[in-house]
């Protein structure tokens, strides 16, 4: 049933894909860190698992970028850029209503995608996801992934992965063997740096309520899944843990009755409406002393000078594909699907804008907003607004939503503390966005 290998581009970055299957339904399967459409083929454990959700959906796979047979972008791509791979490849499949299977590191991608694409996510279904690790930034996890960068495609370093994820494979041979050469051929020793560093440090606690499709979360005992598919499930309105047997944290294909259950749960799933919120992510502008500024050049002059700034403006949104809501005055506020490219884009209105004369302060949210006629609206919103409205001249403030979903950018945060934010309950921590600096894979 091997299908042949096709490729979808988002920007210059190929995306390897395969179709498997002619259901009516189709269904996605974001995979767990790495992944080979070519070697997973050879496995029994990975053909018996395609081929059984092939019978019941037309089943679309990929290797992730910096995985596999994708190509790597020449640096490590941020959460919401490998979200957008997923999106340029089912828009090549032509899938619409997609359902999204997920596996462990996977769950990131695909539960934000289904929370910023509810229309085009028939369901999304879990296995092993994790909202938040607690202990991410301790000496544990640093000394584990300066280790597994060092040893990475070792058979030593293999082994231990697989005695401690899946020990019901390792007392074979032939297993410990397939396991080390799957990893090998996954990914780079770099790209599985990254690709681990990013999954720590990503916070998912603030996205998940923002989905809103019938979601599955699927685990196994042992090593706190159950723990982890709790949390999940308890962020998540309306979704639905399930215990599937065996007790192997890692591999999704161990479990024999988990095609059964996706199918058996997308079947009694009704095609959802289309929702009243999405997850986004939010961008308010203003110009710094704009009344004195005003004053000083007088009527004409000002606004010669805010058509300028307003096309710049414009223009920035245009490039980072950003979404004008709203103008106020000397004020923007816009949106997007991804927090990093909203900060990227604040951060060259903020020097363009400096070329003008003038100085503006931004503030960068994301979060779950409600959809009216076309108006974006909601506590995120405010929160954007009020994030905006406490920085200084010529600085982007983000909230720390956004800092916990943009690990791997290469974006410089730097704490600047809690503050309160009028008319929103609590404190809030903002930090200040300095230029990026790329995180690129050494040769």
């Amino acid at each position: 049933m091997t299908a042949d290998i096709r490729y979808a581009r988002n920007g210059g970055v190929a995306i390897a894909y395969q179709l498997v299957g002619d259901g009516e339904t189709d269904l996605a399967y974001v995979p767990d860190f790495v992944s080979n459409l070519v070697y997973g083929w050879e496995s029994r454990h990975w053909r018996d698992f395609y081929e059984q959700l092939a019978q019941s959906f037309r089943l679309i796979l990929f290797d992730k970028r910096g995985t596999g047979l994708s190509d790597h972008g020449g640096q490590f791509a941020a959460l919401e850029t490998r979200m957008e791979d997923l999106h340029a490849v089912l828009d090549t499949t032509g899938s619409s209503s997609t359902v999204l299977l997920a596996s462990h590191e996977g769950c990131s991608m695909a539960a934000l995608y289904a929370a910023t694409y509810p229309e085009r996510t028939r369901a999304l279904i879990l296995f092993h996801p994790v909202a938040y690790e607690r202990d991410r930034q301790s000496e544990h996890w640093r000394a584990r992934l300066a280790e597994l960068r060092d040893r990475w495609g070792t058979q030593e370093l293999s082994d231990e992965i697989l005695e401690d994820t899946s020990p019901s494979l390792c007392a074979n041979p032939m297993e410990r063997e397939w396991f080390a050469n799957w990893l090998r051929v996954g990914a780079s020793p770099a790209a599985a740096y990254a690709l681990h560093r990013a999954w720590i440090e990503t916070d998912l606690r603030e996205v998940l309520p923002a989905v809103r499709v019938p979601t599955l979360v699927m685990y196994r005992t042992g090593l706190d899944a159950e723990r982890h598919a709790r949390e999940v499930t308890d962020l998540i309105p309306s979704a639905r843990a399930l215990r599937v047997s065996g007790m192997d944290y890692q591999h999704i294909f161990l479990s024999t009755e988990i095609p059964e259950e996706v199918a058996r749960f997308v079947a009694g799933e009704a095609v959802p409406d289309v929702p009243d919120s999405v997850l986004a992510t939010v961008l308010f502008t203003d110009i710094v002393s704009s009344t004195e500024r005003a004053a000083e050049l007088g009527d004409r002059a000002w606004r010669e000078l805010l058509e300028r700034h307003h096309a710049l403006v414009r223009r920035e949104l245009t490039r980072f594909r950003g979404e004008e809501r709203d103008t106020a005055g000397d004020g923007f506020f816009a949106t997007f699907d991804g927090p990093a490219r909203a900060i990227r884009c604040a951060q060259a209105l903020v020097d363009g804008i400096r070329d003008l004369g003038l100085e503006v302060r931004a503030g960068v949210h994301t979060g779950e907003c409600e959809l009216h006629h076309g108006k974006v609206a909601g506590l995120a919103v405010s929160i954007g607004a009020r994030v905006a409205a406490s920085a200084g001249p010529s600085e982007v403030l983000v909230s720390q939503t956004v800092k916990d979903l943009v690990a791997g950018t290469g974006l410089l945060l730097e704490d600047r503390g809690e503050r309160e934010l009028k008319g929103v309950p609590g404190n809030w921590r903002v930090y200040r966005a300095s230029p990026a600096e790329p995180v690129v894979e050494p040769h």
